[in-house]
């Protein structure tokens, strides 16, 4: 039979991780290997972890999902898809056949593995489109801006599917799909509506080096609400679901870790290479443009 993990309760998130209520982790139980979360029990104790210990790791894997997405521009389009298909066929079956069932939440648990891979990838995708505006109007190369504008649309896909996986989550575990009350949920959601926003702005002006710029701007703006974002979610006081990184390591069993590890690569490649072909298909639309100009 299969082990099913004790105490490993994660709830669906509020805004782009995946729970409420009290402040939890993940940690490995000397017996039999089990994972159980602090605050689930009597037997879920442990010593509060501080403020900095939770949040600094998760920003530094932030950072290294923007790192991983400018890795990704170097590797040929076809590769890069077939890796994506690769690693999404192979964190579907670690997710299903080899991570632990939950022991309260059975299957519907499953959802945290992608539920907030996909969260951490809208929001590199967001850093990703705020440092593409930021170069355009730094250094000003071609294409900035319409990487910029490719990456924040990557961005608001992902973030959808953020909101979606998390309603659908919390419908499943709590019987309600959305909580007001919730500042890291509503926090997401301000993160998700100002990116959309973003192409309001872009298809009101006429196309030009000005709405470049109102654009560029726009998006640096929009960087700030990452982290407060990021932040209302781990150090939020109805906060639940299980931090995954800390000071101290992964805070989850090796088998959770490693599903959760490849369906964050997976998701990641996916995104890469979404980019890739939404922008090859932009500049080729460009290029198209600017010859019927020519022959008209």
């Amino acid at each position: 039979m299969r082990r099913r993990c004790r105490g490993a309760r994660c709830g669906p998130t509020r805004a782009g991780a995946c729970g409420r209520g009290g402040r939890r982790s993940f940690r490995r139980s000397p017996r039999r290997g089990r994972v159980r979360g602090r605050g689930a029990g009597p037997r879920g104790r442990g010593q509060p972890r501080s403020e900095s210990s939770r949040v600094g790791p998760g920003l530094f894997c932030d950072h290294c999902s923007g790192f991983v997405l400018l890795r990704l521009r170097n590797i040929p389009l076809p590769a890069l898809a077939v890796a994506a298909v690769v690693l999404m066929g192979t964190a579907l079956a670690l997710i299903f056949f080899y991570a632990p069932i939950d022991a309260d939440q059975g299957l519907s648990q499953k959802i945290f593995y992608i539920h907030v891979p996909i969260a951490l990838t809208a929001y590199a995708c967001f850093a990703w489109g705020a440092w593409k505006a930021f170069l355009h109007l730094w250094k000003r190369p071609p294409g900035a801006d319409l990487e910029s504008y490719v990456a924040i649309h990557q961005g608001v896909i992902f973030g959808a599917l953020t909101l979606l996986t998390g309603s659908i989550w919390a419908r499943i575990s709590w019987g309600h799909w959305w909580a007001w009350s919730s500042n890291q949920l509503v926090t997401f959601l301000i993160l998700f509506l100002f990116y959309s926003a973003y192409f309001m702005l872009r298809y009101s002006v006429e196309p030009g080096p000005a709405r470049a710029n109102m654009c560029a701007v726009y998006a640096l703006f929009g960087v700030v609400l990452i982290p407060v974002s990021w932040l209302s979610i781990r150090i939020a006081n109805d906060y639940i679901h299980p931090t995954v990184f800390t000071t101290n390591g992964p805070q989850m069993s090796g088998s959770m870790f490693l599903a959760f590890c490849v369906s964050w690569a997976a998701l990641l490649t996916l995104a890469g290479t979404m980019y890739r072909v939404e922008l090859a298909g932009k500049r080729l639309d460009s290029r198209l443009r600017e010859l019927r100009e020519l022959l008209a």
